[in-house]
């Protein structure tokens, strides 16, 4: 541990693994360390009895939930987009050789109390509930139009340059109406609120566009979820960083970080060692009580196991449900549920685990819960808990250390692989290539 060290990483959550690799295979000397004995973080995959340890340490785990090791529940459970950057990253890095995966079979929207599966063709589209005769028109036109759009031909604008026209007026050119608008902004762009609708219109169409190409890949949904839980993908994050030199020390507690008389960062103390850096990143725990971070929020979740499938996603092994906020009064933002089962082998063969997850709006957390708990069935056992949500106050450049942001309600990884690209441009100066196919290799995302 005595030595100096390009970066210095504390923390083994997703977010703070990727970059480890990425910073590895870039030739960059790293200490990765973990005030934990086990990989993952927030992003952990528990096994039933560590899940009774961490939630309800005073019950005793009943014989009839099958065996605790055939249990790999996700604490921050995201699906992948088949199409998206964290499939690009790890293709770029080459860690789907230590991981396998397989498409997630339904994405549902909730509306007029019911849930919907969200159209995967066209023939889905014009039979589909979730719109009008006359809005199934319009919103046929509407997707042409994101199909044929590219930015860099203004033949394919329709007289609109989306880097000044609003979302809102796309909406409005093509007719649609506010229940159209719904289901497109939250379940196909997936936007956890309606902030985006007054901003430039580029991005909706590119959300949708990789929504669409990633349902294209496996044809169900636009999404893939790995063999035995996320857990895994730290871990393999982590064995790349090894291989190109890493050094890995967990359960080791960080005592102090170390500065020089101009306030930057200069290593880190643990116990009677010393190890040096030129910068360091970190997740946002190991600065609490410090002005480095603030408390930007609180997501509400709930672990829950069900002995079936959620009622209404057509028996679906696992699946995705947003319940968009318009769809419960005085809401300002989304609800998420991401179930998975024995078909990933995240639980024993008749299990499925369904996570609920809502950013917290009131002083009730788990009554913001209930419309989606009322969704899912019979609740075998539920484990509930609230998390506080921080966010860097500063961008590292004049202390050199770079702090990732806790993970929001969203079950999707987007907003959190487009982080992992932007702190690695900021704490390398370099631009990450992500012009990698998304091809991923033959056999590993199963159907």
């Amino acid at each position: 541990m005595d030595q100096e060290y390009d970066f210095i990483v504390l923390g083994t959550g997703l977010k703070e693994c990727i970059l480890s690799g990425l910073l590895s295979v870039h030739k960059k000397s790293l200490l990765h360390m973990d005030r934990n004995s086990y990989y993952g973080g927030e992003s952990a995959s528990l096994n039933l009895e560590q899940l009774y340890e961490k939630f309800q340490p005073e019950a005793k785990v009943p014989n009839d939930m099958g065996r605790t090791r055939d249990y790999n529940v996700d604490l921050c459970p995201k699906m992948i987009m088949a199409c998206g950057n964290l499939v690009k990253l790890l293709l770029h890095t080459k860690v789907t050789r230590y991981l396998e995966f397989r498409s997630v079979q339904g994405s549902f929207v909730f509306k007029d109390n019911k849930v919907h599966k969200v159209p995967a063709t066209p023939k889905e589209a014009m039979s589909s509930e979730l719109m009008g005769m006359f809005q199934k028109r319009n919103f046929r036109n509407f997707v042409n139009y994101v199909n044929d759009y590219d930015p860099k031909d203004n033949k394919t604008w329709q007289g609109m340059d989306l880097t000044k026209a609003t979302a809102r007026d796309v909406y409005k050119y093509f007719s649609l109406d506010d229940n159209t608008v719904a289901f497109t902004g939250h379940a196909l762009a997936l936007h956890l609120d309606d902030n985006y609708l007054d901003k430039p219109a580029d991005e909706l169409i590119e959300r949708i566009k990789l929504y669409v190409y990633s349902l294209t890949r496996y044809g169900s949904s636009p999404y893939i979820y790995p063999v035995w839980g996320l857990g895994g993908l730290p871990e393999g994050f982590s064995r790349l960083c090894a291989v190109h030199g890493g050094v890995y020390m967990l359960n080791k507690p960080i005592d102090e970080i170390l500065y020089d008389a101009d306030g930057k960062v200069t290593g880190v103390r643990s116990g009677n060692e010393v190890a040096r850096c030129k910068k360091l990143l970190a997740d946002p725990t190991y600065f609490l009580g410090t002005n480095k971070i603030r408390k930007v929020g609180q997501v509400a979740k709930a672990i829950c196991i069900l002995s079936h499938p959620i009622p209404d996603t057509s028996d679906a092994d696992s699946c995705q449900i947003i319940i968009p906020q318009k769809q419960i009064p005085e809401r300002k933002s989304d609800i998420y549920i991401a179930s998975v089962s024995y078909h990933h082998k995240v639980a024993p063969e008749g299990k499925w685990i369904a996570v609920v997850s809502a950013v917290v709006e009131t002083n009730d957390p788990h009554k913001e819960l209930v419309p989606a708990l009322r969704l899912l069935g019979k609740i075998d056992k539920e484990f509930f808990w609230v998390s506080d949500l921080y966010a860097p106050t500063g961008d590292g450049s004049k202390d050199n250390v770079y702090i990732t942001t806790s993970y929001d309600a969203t079950s999707h990884f987007e907003t959190a692989t487009n982080e992992v690209i932007q702190l690695y441009k900021a704490m390398t100066g370099e631009e990450l290539d992500m012009t990698i196919s998304t091809d991923l290799e033959e056999g590993n995302a199963e159907n």
